[in-house]
């Protein structure tokens, strides 16, 4: 009796054993999840930009001299040829006071040879005469031939001094010229000492104020003026996104390609997105090796000014895709460079591998590995695990995306 007690007693002992080792059933974790869905959104490739004006001119003396004025003020719109900088004339001034002295005396001597002339003239014409008079009186042997070559002498003699003096006229005349052609030059200087505006824009950085020294030959301007009513927006593009670019688009020819693209916008600096879109209308001829990069021009329209030379931002190439696969990016996860979701299918988490061509505002872009209508987990994917029950709460995809907000 003794020993079936001890065996019925051992029996029991096992039996609640293996009732604590059991575990019990696991419960279903709530999570969101919506439908995947195909909509038309607008993706964008993005490039880093500098912006420049679309014309850019250094102001720079064409003449050595101290800065006396200056006439501006940076950031100042000036008009083409308005006074910017004068630099100091005082001795250009005597060089002009002594130029001009120099054309007065000049032409003196332009007066005083021109009356030799007309006294040299007057004597070779009295010296014709008498030869002329004394020629048949010696055909006539009424006089000797020896009146008529004395005559003829004098003659010869006058037209040779009529010469000389025609050549010092002329001598003089180019005095004349030389004065005036200094004279000019010096006042050609005069007038670089003001220097002017080389088109209408903005004044940029004065690197140099009065009492400076400036000349032709400074390695720095003085300043820059910059035409910013267009602007110009210089990205690059590496050699894979070139011939991508390339491939893409449409058009036989360069020329027909820029014309085909889409304008473009510019996110400047602070985040906001500019007011004027503008237009991709020149690429460099070949890639920098230097960089392995080609360079492309937009062009911007900038009626407020907004902008100016040496901004920078973010061209933005919208691309369109049309009916496509998308869900939430707060349904995703990656692991191991794969970028993952959970399914939920007969009320269970099931991890699949999907392949994203782009993100955009909040939503993926898929290309493959969901179809469209099925459910997936849209929150707090990091706390599941393949294969764990779950109880789906449906959320519409719209206040999913408009919920995300962006991490700094």
């Amino acid at each position: 009796m003794n020993h079936k007690i001890i065996i019925l007693a051992l029996a029991m002992l096992s039996l609640s054993a293996c009732k604590k080792e059991e575990k019990p059933p696991q419960t279903p974790k709530a999570v969101t999840t919506v439908v995947v869905e195909t909509r038309n959104v607008t993706g964008y490739s993005t490039f880093p930009t500098t912006i420049q004006g679309r014309n850019n001119n250094d102001v720079r003396a064409k003449i050595q001299g101290y800065i006396t004025q200056v006439l501006v003020d940076e950031g100042q719109y000036v008009t083409k040829g308005q006074p910017l900088f004068r630099i100091e004339t005082n001795t250009l001034n005597e060089n002009a006071s002594a130029a001009r002295a120099g054309i007065g005396a000049a032409r003196s001597s332009v007066t005083a040879a021109e009356a030799n002339v007309k006294a040299a003239q007057a004597a070779v014409n009295a010296a014709q005469v008498e030869v002329e008079k004394l020629q048949p009186l010696v055909s006539k042997n009424i006089i000797s031939s020896v009146q008529l070559q004395t005559a003829q002498a004098n003659l010869a003699r006058t037209q040779a001094q009529l010469s000389q003096s025609i050549a010092a006229k002329q001598q003089a005349s180019a005095g004349v010229s030389q004065a005036q052609a200094n004279f000019q030059g010096i006042q050609e200087n005069i007038n670089y000492s003001v220097i002017r505006a080389p088109i209408s824009g903005v004044v940029g950085k004065i690197n140099l104020r009065t009492g400076s020294l400036v000349g032709p030959g400074d390695p720095s301007p003085i300043t820059t003026v910059s035409d910013t009513s267009m602007l110009y927006a210089y990205f690059s593009m590496n050699e894979k996104e070139y011939l991508d670019f390339l491939l893409d688009s449409r058009g036989a020819t360069m020329s027909e390609k820029l014309k085909n693209m889409p304008m473009v916008e510019l996110l400047l600096a602070n985040g906001d997105v500019y007011s004027e879109k503008g237009r991709i209308e020149a690429v460099t001829g070949q890639i920098d090796p230097a960089t392995g990069s080609i360079q492309f021009r937009v062009s911007f329209p900038n009626p407020q000014k907004l902008l100016s030379n040496g901004n920078s931002g973010t061209v933005r190439i919208p691309i369109a895709y049309d009916n496509v696969l998308v869900l939430p990016e707060s349904a995703t996860y990656e692991q191991q460079g794969l970028v993952y979701i959970y399914k939920v299918e007969q009320d269970t988490a099931r991890s699949a591998v999907i392949s994203v061509e782009d993100r955009v505002n909040n939503m993926v872009v898929i290309k493959e590995g969901v179809a469209k209508g099925e459910i997936v987990v849209a929150e707090g994917v990091g706390t599941l695990k393949p294969g764990m029950p779950v109880k789906s709460q449906p959320k519409k995809f719209d206040d999913i995306i408009n919920a995300i907000q962006p991490v700094f």
